[in-house]
Formats: structure tokens, C-alpha cells, sequence
């Protein structure tokens, strides 16, 4: 009998509420032999041959979706655990999204779907064998921590005011109006921007370690109360979880690139204390 809780050793990862490579709530123990294509996509690019020369010009690159096959053994107390835990495992390789996590030295996941027949083959009336193929679309590999951080608008409170006579003190308070993003992994993400209002016409520009920026220029005025949240990656502008406003949205899509740090800039025309930019990202892998 196995004590639920109980890590089982080796490979060891989450699809939705199966806790592969450890035991559950049942007590039934879930062992994870394999986990083909976790490692890495196929890749998406062509050689475009050279005319009259020796070699071939490279086109772009890009990873495709990842599917995952995972394979193991379930050991169950009993008959009927071992059918729930087949039920179980038919369940969360569904045909809705569901998270894969995988417990890395850095634990690591993916929003997946079932891709394929789940098989499972009897061994013994407590044992079986399963193999569930999933899929991601998104082929990177995210860090399970989700990072944020928020800035009002710049501003600068304080200081000399004249006139004024000695001694002098020039003491101010400066809001940077700034949040700094580092992406510790080594393929560029994709950051969710949040704008809280209210603030006329916002602007957000992200600065580069090489100078370059990226801006986002949002051309409406956000009420008190209002929230407008720019998807990077998905390319949607949506005010208060309902309409869409990417009309109104003149934007250059900043990434934040592999081991490195994007300094996001929040201001407008006119400074309103209420106002506030909240950058949510992840850090992302091959």
C-alpha cells in the first residue's frame, strides 16, 4: 500500500489534479516512465537555395505547437481504484484546456488539450499501463511563478518653492513611473498589461537594454473605475473584461527577451493620482 502524498521518485509532474510520479488522495500511486517532447517542438523553417552558388539562405524560424506524450504505470489498492483512476486520467487529458506542470529543477508548464486516443491496458486487476497525448499550442515553457509589479504615472512631488529664503531645503519625492520586467528564461515572453483608471489618452513605452523602445498608445480616456488590459499575445484590448477597444490601441507588441530586462514606461498628457500600470509576465523556455 501506498501512503498518499508519497513522491514516487524520477520524472514527477501535474496534469490538472493528477499529481504524476506520486501518490493521491486514493492512495493509488501514479508512476511517470516517459514524457516525450517536453524536452522540445519541431521546428518551422526552410533553406531557400542559392542561385548560381554554393549553400542556402535561411528563413525565419519558429518552434511549432509542443505535443506531449506521457506514459506510465497506475497501482491501485483495488479494482474499482484502479477504474476511477482510468476514468481520472480520460478526464484530464480532456478536450478543454487544462495545465501541465512539470516539477523541474525549475518547475516549469504549458496549457494543453488531449491530442490523441488515451490508451490504457490492463495488467493485473490492480496495475495498469497509460499513455496520454496532449498538446500545446503555445510551444514555450513557462515558469510556474507569475511575476507582477505596478507604478503610478511619473511624477515629482516637493522641492524648492519660491519664493524662499535660507536655509534651503530642497527635499522631493519622484515616482519613477516605471516597472522593470527580466525574463529569466531563454525564449522572448509575452507580458499582460493592465491600465487602471482614470487617465486621459495613457501611454506605455517599453525601453530596451539597446536603447530601442516600443511604445502603446492608447488615443480614449479611461474613467475612474475603469480597467483596460492589453494581451501581448494575444493582440486584444479589452475595457472592463467586455468590449474591445484594439481600434484605439496604436501599438508595437513589445516582447521581453530571453535574460534580460524591459523597463516599462507609464505616462499621459496629464497626471492623474489615480492612475496605474500593472505588468503581469511570465519567464519563458524552449
Amino acid at each position: 500500500m501506498y501512503q498518499p502524498g508519497t513522491d514516487l521518485g524520477g520524472m514527477r509532474a501535474d496534469l490538472g489534479e493528477l499529481p504524476l510520479g506520486a501518490v493521491d488522495a486514493n492512495g493509488v500511486a501514479w508512476f511517470l516512465q516517459g514524457m516525450q517532447g517536453w524536452d522540445s517542438p519541431e521546428l518551422r523553417a526552410e533553406l531557400q537555395q542559392r542561385e548560381g552558388d554554393h549553400g542556402a539562405w535561411h528563413t525565419p524560424g519558429y518552434l511549432a505547437e509542443r505535443p506531449v506524450t506521457l506514459t506510465g504505470t497506475i497501482v491501485a489498492p483495488d479494482r474499482t481504484a484502479l477504474e476511477d483512476a482510468m476514468d481520472r486520467a480520460r478526464a484530464a487529458a480532456g478536450l478543454d484546456d487544462v495545465l501541465l506542470v512539470v516539477r523541474e529543477h525549475i518547475p516549469r508548464q504549458a496549457v494543453v488539450r488531449r491530442s490523441g486516443r488515451p490508451v490504457m491496458e490492463y495488467t493485473t486487476d490492480r496495475i495498469a499501463t497509460y499513455s496520454l497525448m496532449v498538446t500545446a499550442a503555445d510551444p514555450r515553457r513557462y515558469a510556474t511563478e507569475e511575476q507582477s509589479d505596478s507604478t503610478p504615472l511619473a511624477s515629482s512631488t516637493g522641492g524648492l518653492t519660491l519664493p524662499a529664503s535660507p536655509p534651503l531645503t530642497l527635499a522631493a519625492t519622484t515616482v519613477s513611473g516605471e516597472v522593470a520586467a527580466y525574463n529569466a528564461g531563454d525564449m522572448a515572453t509575452r507580458p499582460v498589461l493592465r491600465i487602471d483608471g482614470p487617465v486621459a489618452a495613457p501611454r506605455i513605452y517599453a525601453q530596451y537594454e539597446n536603447a530601442a523602445v516600443r511604445a502603446l498608445l492608447y488615443a480614449e480616456t479611461l474613467g475612474a473605475g475603469d480597467s483596460l488590459v492589453i494581451d501581448v499575445d494575444a493582440k486584444s484590448v479589452i475595457l472592463n473584461g467586455t468590449a474591445s477597444r484594439r481600434r484605439f490601441l496604436t501599438a508595437q507588441w513589445p516582447e521581453i527577451p530571453a535574460k534580460q530586462t524591459v523597463r516599462f514606461q507609464f505616462t499621459a498628457d496629464v497626471y492623474a493620482p489615480g492612475a496605474l500600470l500593472t505588468v503581469t509576465w511570465r519567464s519563458a523556455w524552449m
